[in-house]
């Protein structure tokens, strides 16, 4: 399967990290991690000490959750990265902030990544006047992205925004509030990410 589908909150407790895939209740006491923040099968303090190429792995695989996405679209990304000129582990980020339900995501009209993808499956959202509802659709520098009249209209989003008194997108997003639509002013950059990573590790995993 393309996707994963088991607890999401194992996979925080697996990476020994949090992950922040289930929204605002990641930051709640009604956090797994918070409870377990141990592997899945292990009791507490039990943590094997990792190889350099389990350090890899690990550091890969949570950037792979972080985004949802599968093995395949993975190493996909990472060679189409590895062919841009520039630093490959800076390309590869770049490449995965540009993805629509990321996008999404991090204009802040949805609670998490995954919430995001589905919102643009279901279609609430227009790129350039133009419904798009594939989540790993590839933003650029112009591209205008807006809820579509159903999307304007959809409970969770709503209340997404009423309870945000004021979206604080990227700095290479541009939110303009009267319409909700955010534009792609530049191309995300590495001091844009806004979760822990060492792309290094991820670049010596492809690199054996």
């Amino acid at each position: 399967m393309s996707r994963y589908t088991d607890a999401k909150c194992r996979l925080c407790r697996r990476q020994g990290v949090k992950l922040f895939l289930k929204g605002p209740r990641c930051m709640t006491p009604k956090c797994a991690f918070e409870k377990r923040p141990f592997a899945p099968g292990m009791s507490r303090g039990s943590r094997r000490r990792l190889s350099d190429y389990g350090v890899q792995l690990r550091e890969k695989q949570k950037v792979r959750f972080i985004y949802g996405i599968s093995e395949r679209q993975f190493n996909n990304y990472f060679e189409k990265a590895n062919r841009i000129p520039g630093v490959t582990g800076e390309n590869f980020l770049r490449l995965l902030e540009k993805r629509l339900d990321n996008v999404v995501f991090r204009g802040g009209m949805a609670d998490s990544r995954s919430d995001a993808r589905q919102m643009v499956l279901h279609r609430h959202f227009k790129v350039n006047g133009k419904i798009v509802n594939i989540p790993s659709f590839m933003v650029s520098v112009g591209d205008k992205i807006e809820l579509t009249d159903v999307g304007k209209q959809h409970k969770k989003i709503k209340e997404i925004i009423d309870e945000k008194e004021q979206l604080n997108p990227p700095s290479w997003l541009e939110f303009q509030p009267e319409q909700f639509t955010f534009a792609v002013v530049r191309e995300p950059n590495r001091d844009d990410i806004d979760y822990q990573v060492e792309e290094s590790l991820i670049v010596e995993f492809y690199s054996k």
